[in-house]
């Protein structure tokens, strides 16, 4: 109780810097539903009679049957009809996540965000339990789906099935994975207990698979996960991120000497300034700074150091500042993808505001000291940026605001509904629909994009993939974010 009153009082202090905001309270909650909407339009699988994207219908629905396993289900990961399982798990962490530190804010729209995390829990514990020490990581050939524009609903691509073994280890999608069912066993504790013990122990089994047998899936299945999702920052990073989740998940006192024993082998000692799908180091320095904060324990201390210089890299006035930043205020890490790198970097800021507010502590860059205002400030330019102040005037949220992206790369959004046309569109028939000047038929809504370039400048086109397609690890964080600002706007 007394963390709450800090949590809402830290609200309140800065409740002066959102009389001027460009967004209100409600919109913020509109965004935040639709920030989950969008993963309804990503699904694989059986659909519900409870789909609200109504213009999607099911696809995939042989998954694995050529290989004797169940892999129905789960998410495409962006525009594509691939399901990539090192996104999806990262995806999954991110969404819980969001839900653990921000879901008492989400009102309503919790029941919908469980859902989201469920849709794709349900498919990984079937891709980790499947076939003993086997972890199913990917269904479909990339190589040839992107070599056709059709609707999931359509596609007849391969649906190969990709797997990581003890002869063939993936450690970095394993352990993301354990990750993954850790975080959404938090998720479930209290609503759904007999489900999050089940994530919680099947997560255990996929971490000590990941452990015990070392290596990247880069090396396994190269061919096939490279160059769309390879782990450029190898294996480390999710095995220390891995047990992480299992220790906050669990408070079994065999991860916390896990920690303390491998930390240093597995990244504790480095400096990160980048939270993605690939590389978790910060936002494991993020998570395991609690434990130090609320401890005290002198062997967490290396990752409150190491989250105060990550957080002066991102402040301006501070002495340790490194980021680079638009004219117009957005972060700025990458060409392709950009807005994947803003809202990770949003739910850092908001999470790590969030756990110094608990503790009363503050940042020290240098000389300077720095408030959790100043954090909730970054991140809070940041998502106002996404949804429409920023020099385009343009929401890079679909179906947010009165302009936003139309001409987004997704494949079942560009295509016509197979409730509108149900005649098979084939793998070459629609690239005239990826190539038309024309409106998608179908509105993705609450999909972020990639976002626009370091001018500030973003080109409305299908082909431009690297600004207007969608994916499911940038809505992810953001969820998070969109919770915080929705409640936190109606404090004023």
């Amino acid at each position: 109780m007394a963390f709450n009153r800090i949590f809402w009082l830290m609200q309140l202090t800065w409740m002066l810097s959102l009389c001027c905001s460009a967004f209100t309270s409600e919109d913020y909650s509109n965004a935040l539903g639709k920030s989950i909407l969008f993963f309804e339009g990503q699904r694989s699988g059986k659909l519900p009679s409870s789909q609200r994207l109504t213009w999607r219908g099911d696809s995939a629905l042989s998954d694995g049957t050529s290989y004797h396993v169940d892999l129905v289900g789960g998410y495409y990961d962006a525009g594509d009809n691939v399901k990539f399982g090192l996104p999806m798990a990262f995806t999954t962490t991110m969404l819980s996540w969001s839900v653990i530190e921000f879901g008492s804010l989400m009102r309503g729209e919790v029941q919908n965000a469980r859902a989201a995390i469920r849709w794709s829990t349900d498919y990984l514990l079937k891709a980790a339990t499947a076939t003993p020490n086997t972890l199913y990581v990917q269904v479909g050939d990339p190589n040839m789906d992107h070599r056709c524009w059709e609707r999931p609903e359509d596609m007849d691509t391969p649906r190969n099935v990709y797997k990581v073994s003890t002869q063939n280890p993936g450690s970095d999608v394993a352990a993301e994975t354990a990750a993954a069912l850790a975080a959404a066993s938090i998720v479930f504790k209290d609503s759904e207990p007999s489900y999050s013990s089940k994530l919680l122990q099947t997560a255990m089994k996929v971490f000590d698979f990941a452990d015990r047998y070392r290596g990247s899936y880069s090396d396994s299945l190269g061919s096939v996960v490279c160059p769309f999702y390879c782990s450029y920052s190898g294996y480390h990073d999710e095995l220390l991120w891995g047990a992480s989740w299992l220790h906050k998940a669990s408070q079994n006192s065999a991860y916390l000497a896990y920690i303390q024993s491998n930390g240093h082998t597995l990244g504790a000692d480095d400096d990160d300034f980048s939270f993605s799908w690939d590389d978790k180091r910060v936002g494991t320095k993020i998570l395991l700074s609690k434990n130090f904060l609320d401890t005290k324990v002198e062997e967490f201390q290396v990752y409150k150091v190491h989250s105060d210089n990550y957080i002066c890299s991102l402040i301006p006035r501070s002495s340790g500042f490194q980021a680079q930043y638009t004219t117009g205020g957005l972060l700025y890490k990458g060409s392709a993808s950009n807005l994947q790198y803003v809202t990770s970097t949003a739910l850092l800021l908001l999470t790590y505001a969030k756990y110094l507010s608990s503790n009363g502590g503050n940042i020290q860059c240098g000389t300077s000291t720095f408030r959790k205002e100043d954090l909730i400030s970054i991140a809070k330019k940041q998502v106002d940026y996404i949804l429409g102040d920023n020099p385009q005037k343009m929401s890079y949220m679909v179906g947010f605001g009165n302009r936003y992206p139309t001409h987004v790369h997704h494949r079942g959004s560009s295509l016509p509904s197979v409730h509108a046309h149900p005649d098979r569109v084939a793998c070459n028939d629609g690239f005239q629909y990826l190539n038309s000047a024309s409106p998608n038929p179908n509105i993705l809504v609450g999909a972020i994009l990639g976002g626009p370039d370091n001018r500030d400048s973003f080109s409305d086109d299908r082909n431009n993939y690297q600004q207007s397609e969608p994916a499911t690890y940038i809505n992810a964080p953001l969820v998070g974010a969109l919770a915080f600002f929705s409640s936190a706007a109606t404090q004023t």
